[in-house]
């Protein structure tokens, strides 16, 4: 009898835990056989009533789920003549892993907004203003950000992270000095990132058409920037987006020439142009790197560039993937292995898998709340 007893109430128990379970998974967004990683990906919607941002579950197999969606409290906004790209950017949205910390930037209401970040869920902790008109991209190093503004000539200004709040940094301000160009062509005559070099020594700002140049200033030991940057001349090249590969040197996706073109950056500011190789896609402006492959977006194609690049300098662009249309910004999961693009046509993310030779493999997509032309994507 005894044995008997024992027997039905662990029977009773196993059935107990199968029903909530049961329960659990009929009650949760997330679906059953859908196996969290524990890590997210982050969209900006940069719509116009009210920025947001949406935060998705990644799953071990590298698909996505939505989670939630949270305000930035602030407002997008669209430069004029952009049709799939608004902010005409790369990077306005950055995630810090180091202090789970996420930063917006919030176009139409001039300010940047913080997030203090916590597996799939988001705190805001802080709107302030961005130190000029129209900030459209973002660079954050060590204790250090920087926001790039795109209007009234172009503007930097510096920030000094402290917790979950942005403290601005004194005497950071500059001007990019830019001529102020609106109209149909305002979209391409508008700074295309800022970002740091890999060590934090300098910061480099891309101009697009307006200058053609990559502008790289040296960061002082306080956080301040140099009184003036070093101008590196591109003629007809519309430099935009850009990132560091593994050796150091900088990769710059070239709007101009629809390619992909790699500089070596001296301590002065100098940028000596390695290689370069053409994409043979249309408007080639955004650049991720993901070991020892480069992807470029090609928002005219639409399609994503495959470009691996070698220890001696050459470029090589091995193939050209199709994605959904108005190729944008990008983000690679931390563990190399997926991609994630935003293609601002319809508000579509597209998921790839990233294979052992850097070839992409597509495995769905989720289309983001209010987000057709939107910008801005980091993961965690």
């Amino acid at each position: 009898m005894l044995r008997t007893g024992k027997i039905g109430v662990a029977s009773a128990i196993a059935a107990a835990a199968l029903a909530a379970t049961a329960a659990a998974a009929s009650a949760s967004p997330h679906h059953f056989f859908f196996e969290r990683s524990g890590d997210a990906v982050f969209v900006q919607s940069d719509y116009a009533a009210g920025n947001t941002v949406s935060v998705y579950d990644r799953g071990r197999d590298g698909t996505l789920e939505l989670a939630t969606t949270y305000a930035t409290g602030g407002l997008g906004g669209a430069l004029d003549g952009a049709v799939v790209d608004d902010l005409a950017s790369e990077d306005s949205l950055v995630y810090d892993q180091a202090a789970s910390l996420l930063f917006a930037v919030n176009a139409g209401s001039n300010s940047v907004s913080v997030f203090a970040v916590r597996g799939d869920q988001l705190a805001l902790t802080q709107q302030i203003s961005s130190g000029g008109s129209f900030p459209v991209s973002l660079a954050q190093h060590g204790n250090l950000l920087y926001v790039v503004n795109a209007r009234a000539g172009g503007s930097l200004q510096g920030y000094v992270i402290a917790g979950d709040q942005l403290v601005p940094l004194a005497g950071s301000n500059r001007s990019l000095g830019l001529a102020s160009v609106t109209g149909p062509t305002e979209f391409v005559s508008t700074p295309g990132e800022v970002g740091f070099s890999p060590d934090g020594r300098q910061l480099i700002v891309t101009t697009k058409s307006n200058g053609n140049d990559i502008d790289v200033y040296a960061v002082e030991p306080s956080g301040e920037l140099s009184a003036t940057a070093v101008v590196n001349s591109e003629p007809g090249t519309v430099p935009f987006g850009f990132v560091f590969d593994p050796f150091g040197r900088l990769a710059v996706a070239e709007a101009g020439t629809d390619a992909v073109a790699t500089f070596r950056l001296s301590p002065q500011g100098t940028a000596t142009n390695l290689a370069s190789v053409a994409t043979t896609q249309a408007a080639t402006c955004w650049i991720v790197e993901d070991g020892a492959t480069l992807y470029a977006s090609n928002a005219g194609s639409p399609s994503l560039s495959s470009i691996s690049f070698e220890p001696w300098n050459g470029l090589t662009l091995l193939t050209n993937t199709t994605t959904d249309p108005g190729t944008v910004d990008a983000a690679v999961a931390p563990d190399g292995r997926f991609l994630y693009v935003q293609t601002g046509g319809k508000g579509i993310v597209d998921e790839f898998q990233v294979g052992w030779d850097g070839a992409l493999t597509e495995i769905g997509s989720v289309t983001v709340p209010n987000a057709v032309a939107g910008e801005g994507i980091a993961a965690s």
